[in-house]
């Protein structure tokens, strides 16, 4: 059964999962509806245009992302290591279930590495004047690649209004066992490379 977790919450995902080896990232979110009585309108400036969520992890070493290559996302959709692998853009996040999900093969991530932190922002938010408040339902869940069993599910449900990108959680190595962060951080970066420079 899949543990649901609160902000800030930790838990093991190799504990009692002997021999995990690939696990998907699924990640989703729906723009909230023009009916829902929140009034976004020409104070956003969008007359409707759809709200492109961009996911994307970030390989550091001893807590620090110490090259650009360590950045999958839609431009670099594998990592070098194979170990990490962006299955695509999802343009809208339209639809049920996953929007955008991110392989992770734990049984080959390089040593060097101890964390990979999984961060959404909006494409160019600034100029589309759009922000994490014109989203709901957001959701970050980690799944056992070889049973297709959940094993975590974190739901954001902080208001992030006026926020540009988020950062959903992070997997990351600890006493020999991989584990999840569900950390829910809203942070004003109009993109990748600015929530990179936060781990630089």
């Amino acid at each position: 059964m899949a543990v649901s977790l609160q902000k800030g919450q930790k838990v093991s995902l190799t504990k009692g999962n002997a021999g995990l080896g690939k696990v998907v990232v699924g990640l989703g979110w729906d723009e909230v509806s023009k009916k829902s009585g929140k009034r976004f309108g020409s104070m956003f400036g969008s007359k409707g245009s759809n709200i492109d969520c961009d996911a994307s992890a970030l390989l550091l070493k001893d807590g620090k992302l110490r090259e650009r290559a360590d950045i999958v996302y839609f431009r670099n959709l594998t990592h070098y290591s194979g170990a990490v692998r962006h299955m695509g853009d999802n343009l809208t996040g339209a639809g049920a279930g996953d929007d955008e999900q991110i392989v992770i093969d734990l049984s080959s991530v390089p040593p060097e590495y101890d964390r990979i932190v999984i961060v959404v922002n909006i494409f160019q938010a600034v100029n589309r004047n759009q922000h994490f408040g014109m989203i709901q339902n957001a959701f970050v869940r980690i799944v056992d690649d070889r049973s297709n069993q959940e094993l975590c599910r974190y739901n954001l449900t902080d208001d992030y209004s006026g926020q540009l990108s988020l950062i959903f959680g992070e997997i990351y190595r600890y006493n020999g066992e991989w584990k999840f962060n569900a950390i829910g951080q809203g942070t004003q970066d109009a993109g990748i490379d600015e929530l990179a420079g936060r781990y630089m």
